[in-house]
């Protein structure tokens, strides 16, 4: 169920600018395990070198600081464990056997390593990060750990380079408000989904600067690229929420994607 106090985070964007930078399409689906890891490896270069080329963009820049990149090394796994959060995101999440599952901005993989038990040998796990020392360092994980339905790609900060139509369930923990380019980087989100997919949200409630995200602005950016929001949790640290949401009507075009006001 949605907080009663929902209401009061919905917010209409403002204004825009710019005209849209159009990513390679990935191949529909992806493929786990040591072969993809070491792909993964071959690509950081020229996905790096594609960087370069995402500098100019027609999506409106947003009107809040975006907070720098933190390592995830900061925080104690064991801790995380004893707070209950992953638990917790899973079951609101709904997570289940057989699904594929991409954890955007995947750090040391402490989500991405206790979503593969979970989705089985027939559900898959992307891994995604824009840093290639994390990527390297994870897929080291991944291989010491013997998970053999998890892939690693290295993304970009306008675009994650995910395959296209082919996750349940995209999750954004703790990271969304590093995000540089949040209105290019959901518009590309988008086609990545699969029928009924979800994007999956866990921030802090507050300001970006402060390593959070208001809902309130979360729901509006959202909205600006035609996301709807379907579900919206306090979850036990009572700062952090969790939100979900789910594309409604067409994608729109750059042009008319508005800005919104922190």
């Amino acid at each position: 169920m949605w907080s009663s106090s929902l209401a009061l985070y919905l917010a209409r964007p403002e204004r825009s600018r710019g005209a849209v930078t159009r990513r390679p399409r990935s191949a529909p689906q992806f493929r786990p395990g040591r072969a993809a890891f070491g792909l993964a490896l071959a690509l950081l270069a020229s996905c790096r070198a594609q960087e370069d080329a995402n500098s100019q963009s027609a999506f409106p820049e947003p009107q809040r600081p975006v907070a720098p990149i933190v390592s995830s090394a900061y925080r104690d796994e064991d801790a995380r464990d004893s707070a209950g959060e992953f638990e917790q995101v899973t079951r609101l999440a709904e997570i289940r056997t057989g699904m594929s599952i991409a954890d955007i901005g995947a750090g040391q993989g402490y989500y991405t390593v206790r979503l593969s038990p979970i989705v089985g040998r027939t559900g898959r796990v992307l891994a995604e990060d824009i840093v290639p020392e994390t990527i390297r360092a994870l897929g080291q994980r991944v291989q010491r750990e013997r998970l053999d339905n998890v892939a690693l790609r290295l993304g970009q900060p306008n675009d994650p380079q995910l395959p296209d139509a082919s996750f349940d369930r995209i999750l954004m923990i703790h990271m969304y408000h590093e995000i540089a380019q949040p209105y290019e980087f959901l518009w590309h989100l988008r086609g990545d989904l699969a029928r009924e997919g979800r994007v999956i949200v866990v921030d802090a409630d507050r300001t970006t600067d402060r390593h959070g995200t208001p809902p309130r602005l979360l729901v509006c950016e959202f909205n600006a690229v035609g996301y709807e929001l379907t579900r919206f949790e306090r979850l036990g640290d009572s700062e952090s929420y969790f939100a979900a949401f789910e594309p409604r009507g067409p994608r729109p075009q750059p042009a008319d994607v508005r800005a919104c006001a922190l």
